[in-house]
């Protein structure tokens, strides 16, 4: 199974949103549901593919994290001492390779339809064990040159994750360019043949009926679905993403490029905050947690992509089913056009 009967794709949402109710709302509409490996162990992983599997036996996703290197201590030193010395709770900037062996192993004894990587390019090694298990393998790619990187490591399709995307940057080093989906899309489908999922402030139907237009195969969608009941969207971050707020990419809450809406901590801590994930990751975690216990919409992370204003608050089949009736809408308008 590479793509699902509605081209509609529910992004992984690491830190709580992406849950087994909502992946399995999203592939029983007909769309394809992913889970978010990161941040969790292979254990927790398996519970939560599990769980889906009782809730859905339509075919489901998990995402996974490519781990890079270690950052040098000296580069975020600076950073963590001053969010030390401004009273924060910081916790330890460690390195570590979020349980990558074990959650491949988890997926190549256990697959699934498909395994997405971000933050990097598995070895092709990789790709060929999940392959040979049955799943197929999409690779996150923020430019040509990943792609290229994808394709030569035996990816069986692409997420374009244009610059307008909610969360990390899912590009293999921390300085990703600043490519728009639109531009991306079409610089990618000029130099590969290989079939592409278009991802990256995409919030409505016509926003999916212009990405299929654009050559994707599919329309990934992660903002959107915040405010479903499904999600486990925290409810600071479910106000904040019903705003009309601005995003900036920022490094601040994770020493990785990573778009939010704007608040306090964002626009006090992203000049200044190091490239070092997972350390930076680490660093905040507990600033993060407390403001999420305690509803402070300054100090948390509020992902979301630069249309986050069109999401909508209702089930997550049901938006797939109106995404979906609506881009059919769109793209009948558009080609009405060019009679």
């Amino acid at each position: 199974m590479t793509f699902p009967a509605v081209p509609i794709v529910a992004a992984p949402m690491g830190g709580g949103p992406s849950t087994p109710e909502l992946v399995a709302a999203v592939s029983g509409a007909g769309g394809l549901g992913f889970l978010a490996a990161g941040y969790r162990t292979a254990e927790a992983v398996a519970e939560d593919v599990r769980a889906t599997r009782e809730l859905t036996a339509a075919p489901i996703g998990v995402n996974v994290f490519v781990p890079g290197a270690p950052a040098d201590p000296a580069t975020y030193a600076p950073y963590v001492e001053r969010l030390r010395a401004e009273g924060h709770p910081v916790g330890e900037p460690r390195w570590e390779d979020d349980a990558y062996a074990a959650k491949l192993d988890l997926l190549a004894s256990d697959p699934v339809a498909v395994v997405s990587f971000t933050f990097g390019c598995p070895d092709a090694a990789v790709v060929r064990r999940l392959q040979a298990a049955g799943s197929t393998v999409w690779v996150t790619v923020t430019s040509v040159d990943e792609a290229r990187a994808a394709v030569a490591a035996g990816a069986d399709a692409l997420v374009a994750q244009g610059v307008e995307a909610g969360a990390h940057r899912g590009s293999f080093a921390d300085d990703a360019g600043d490519l728009t989906l639109l531009v991306l899309l079409q610089l990618l489908r000029a130099a590969t043949d290989v079939p592409l999922v278009a991802s990256g402030g995409i919030a409505s139907g016509a926003g999916v009926a212009a990405a299929l237009a654009a050559g994707a195969r599919a329309a990934q969608l992660g903002t959107a679905f915040l405010r479903c009941p499904e999600a486990g969207t925290a409810p600071v971050h479910r106000d904040a993403v019903a705003t009309a707020a601005p995003t900036r990419i920022t490094r601040a809450f994770t020493g990785r490029q990573a778009r939010g809406i704007v608040n306090r901590f964002l626009a006090e801590h992203t000049d200044g905050a190091p490239a070092a994930y997972p350390e930076g990751h680490h660093a905040t975690a507990p600033v993060r947690a407390a403001a999420r216990a305690a509803g402070d919409a300054d100090a948390l992370h509020l992902w979301a992509g630069q249309a986050h204003e069109l999401a909508r608050e209702v089930p997550a089949g049901e938006l797939v089913r109106a995404l979906a009736a609506e881009a059919r809408d769109a793209l009948a308008a558009a080609g009405s056009a060019l009679r």
